[in-house]
């Protein structure tokens, strides 16, 4: 076990010692490791999954670490299955290239780039691009549409490397994918080497203020080892001598933030939004333990709500399915412990996840066309942050006397 998973004692960011455990949702499966039929006859790998902050900056996180081997060299998540998604990172590919006058001779690095569905709205606008990714499945997708893919962990040794190769970056991207490392001080060393003097560091992170606000728990897997905060980052990246000029507001994943980091001796104005975060973020009180022992509670009283309106229907005889089987889909159906004797089956997009089973709770994954052969009384949204786009997907089934479940922030029958 020691090879598959470490614990670590101190914080992430600052190396406090004294953490304080705010939520405990016990040994779950790996939330991307989606079972062949083959897999069903064999035992699953569980691992711990709970949740820490330290007072000191203001880190949530994981201290339980699963092998970064184990959790992305064979992953089944595609993101341009997603059309929200698509169009999300169109909209910031034009964004980036206009605020930083971006031509045919920059370079745009993706780090963690998957199937390349940011990389490939840069490529059109005529950018050179190159992704890195750990992930040889859904690199190998980038590669045969034609977005030059690294396929490996992107590291400070790793971007002496890419450096050698390509030349200094005008931008680098992590979108979703920063609080997925353990040892964010090493990432942002490389993206320091690859990064041209006054290049720009751009994440996206989902957000610690939504996630609380929204009861987004189901985030919390063991590929997400941190939920950011502007506070948190802000000191994160002043200790590695960089400092954050803007910070803005997104819709993906219940909410999310999008945070530009570039060099002091850049000489980018800060923007007034840095500050906006900060002072928001200090009347939450996000250091405070107490936030998140109000926060559990509010998650106790939803898996109680709804578990007792899905004992309900299915006590009426209706017929309940599943709709997106992400990650955090799976920490909502192991924690609350809902499984195929409530779910019939689960339909979801990727192919790479269709004929497999959820983990844990072993639901069948299928696609599209089994629900119009095997239509249910009811539907719960498991992907939620895509509910709009599902359920105008899916009118005709509404139409014809269908329901929707949405289970967050709390749950409610469409």
């Amino acid at each position: 076990m020691s090879k598959l998973m470490k614990h670590r004692s101190t914080c992430r960011i600052c190396d406090q010692a004294q953490l304080v455990p705010v939520l405990s949702f016990g040994a779950t499966p790996l939330a991307n490791a989606f079972l062949s039929p083959k897999q069903l006859h064999e035992p699953e790998l569980y691992f711990p999954l709970n949740v820490f902050l330290c007072e000191r900056c203001g880190l949530v996180q994981l201290q339980d670490i699963v092998s970064p081997q184990l959790l992305f060299s064979d992953y089944l998540y595609a993101s341009s299955t997603s059309p929200v998604f698509r169009a999300h990172f169109e909209v910031f590919a034009e964004s980036v290239t206009t605020r930083f006058h971006l031509k045919s001779s920059s370079l745009v690095v993706d780090i963690g780039s998957n199937d390349g569905i940011l990389l490939a709205p840069f490529q059109r606008l005529g950018i050179r691009v190159c992704g890195v990714d750990p992930a040889k499945t859904v690199a190998t997708l980038a590669r045969k549409h034609g977005i030059p893919t690294e396929i490996a962990f992107f590291s400070h040794t790793y971007a002496k490397k890419l450096r050698k190769k390509l030349g200094g970056a005008d931008v680098i991207t992590a979108t979703n994918v920063f609080a997925h490392v353990d040892d964010i001080a090493d990432i942002v060393k490389g993206v320091k080497h690859v990064l041209k003097p006054r290049g720009v560091f751009i994440l996206e992170v989902p957000y610690l203020v939504d996630f609380l606000k929204q009861n987004i728990f189901d985030t919390v897997y063991h590929e997400h080892l941190s939920y950011f905060s502007v506070t948190a980052l802000q000191y994160f990246f002043e200790l590695q001598g960089l400092e954050v000029i803007d910070v803005e507001k997104v819709d993906t994943h219940g909410g999310s933030i999008r945070v530009y980091v570039t060099r002091g001796s850049a000489k980018y104005a800060a923007q007034p939004s840095v500050k906006e975060f900060v002072e928001k973020e200090e009347k939450l009180s996000l250091k405070s333990p107490k936030v998140y022992a109000a926060y559990e509670r509010r998650i106790q009283h939803n898996k109680l709500a709804l578990l007792q309106l899905l004992f309900d229907l299915k006590r009426a005889g209706k017929s309940i399915a599943g709709y997106g089987a992400p990650a955090k889909g799976n920490t909502l159906l192991n924690v609350f412990g809902i499984g195929p004797e409530l779910l019939d089956y689960i339909v979801d997009d990727s192919p790479l996840k269709q004929g497999k089973f959820s983990p844990g709770k072993r639901i069948p994954v299928v696609n599209s066309a089994h629900l119009e052969r095997c239509p249910p009384d009811y539907i719960l949204i498991i992907a939620w942050n895509f509910a709009s786009s599902i359920m105008k997907k899916n009118q005709a089934f509404h139409r014809a006397g269908g329901k929707f479940i949405l289970p967050i922030p709390r749950p409610k029958v469409v």
